[in-house]
């Protein structure tokens, strides 16, 4: 016999430790009238945009055309 912790999170039953139960295996699932603490999601942190004050948009069609320049400075016109 094997005895978990766990809860439910609303939708599922959620335990803590990894479950090493058979298919159709019988289970006994007993209702504590404890609860506990939600984690509040955790905001995501991401650097995208985060430069995006220094950029200067007036530079934007030179570098999408830098490096066929280069290139043809370089190597000979394309």
């Amino acid at each position: 016999m094997l005895a978990l912790n766990g809860y439910y999170d609303g939708k599922q039953i959620q335990t803590f430790e990894q479950v090493h139960a058979k298919k159709n295996q019988k289970l006994i699932i007993t209702v504590l009238d404890e609860f506990i603490e939600e984690k509040p999601l955790k905001a995501s942190t991401s650097a995208r945009g985060s430069l995006s004050k220094y950029a200067n948009t007036n530079l934007w069609n030179k570098e999408n055309n830098a490096w066929n320049e280069m290139v043809g400075k370089k190597y000979g016109s394309t």
